[in-house]
């Protein structure tokens, strides 16, 4: 890991994640909030590590800038499918208990598989692992959960560290569902989070246009 920080709302985020000996570069950034009567309530700060590799398969995207990019949804679709190494830090800003966020995370990807008639049985039975996973855990404020998103398979990793604990890991293999939180997160116009979604449209055109 190297030395250099981005700090996102405060939270410090290496600016690269040594995975399978290879380094990812933090390629987007944000957070996910909501505003109630006029005040803004932040709930989580995210960091977006992509295997550098991606600009290959994004190449149509050329010359395009970051405000184009951030309302094209196709192009996040291709972000999403490209087959190299993803890895998501989230970092907990507003403490929530772990059985809310996995109800959070558990309706975002039913109602997207629903939309695409693909929950069956078997994303259903995926889904409730996740949600058993998360369920008895408290996230306080620091609190790290990490997605991993190999290449190789159409599967993910989710952890996360409890103080004093090994970390906690729940592998995920149903590739529907995996999709789907992978679109939670890099969806384009429907992601949790715009202010990632937008940097990281901002940084990969950059990329494209070196």
């Amino acid at each position: 890991m190297v030395k250099n920080e981005v700090m996102v709302d405060d939270i410090p985020f290496p600016s690269q994640f040594m995975i399978n000996n290879k380094p990812l570069p933090l390629m987007g950034h944000g957070i996910t909030d909501i505003e109630i009567h006029f005040l803004q309530i932040k709930f989580t700060a995210i960091g977006v590590y992509l295997d550098p590799e991606i600009v290959t398969y994004l190449q149509q995207w050329k010359g395009k800038t970051g405000e184009d990019l951030t309302e094209n949804d196709e192009f996040f679709e291709a972000i999403v499918n490209a087959p190299v190494d993803k890895f998501l830090r989230v970092v907990v800003i507003k403490e929530i208990k772990g059985s809310q966020y996995g109800v959070q995370l558990e309706n975002a990807i039913r109602d997207r598989l629903a939309e695409v008639d693909k929950y069956e049985e078997e994303e259903e039975e995926a889904l409730e692992k996740i949600v058993e996973f998360f369920q008895s855990k408290y996230f306080k404020k620091d609190f790290v959960i990490t997605y991993y998103f190999p290449a190789t398979s159409d599967g993910a990793k989710i952890s996360f560290a409890i103080e004093g604990k090994e970390d906690l890991e729940i592998e995920v293999e149903n590739a529907n569902v995996v999709k789907m939180m992978k679109k939670w997160y890099l969806g384009g116009s429907r992601g949790v989070s715009p202010t990632t979604i937008s940097s990281l449209a901002n940084n990969i055109s950059a990329e494209l246009s070196k």
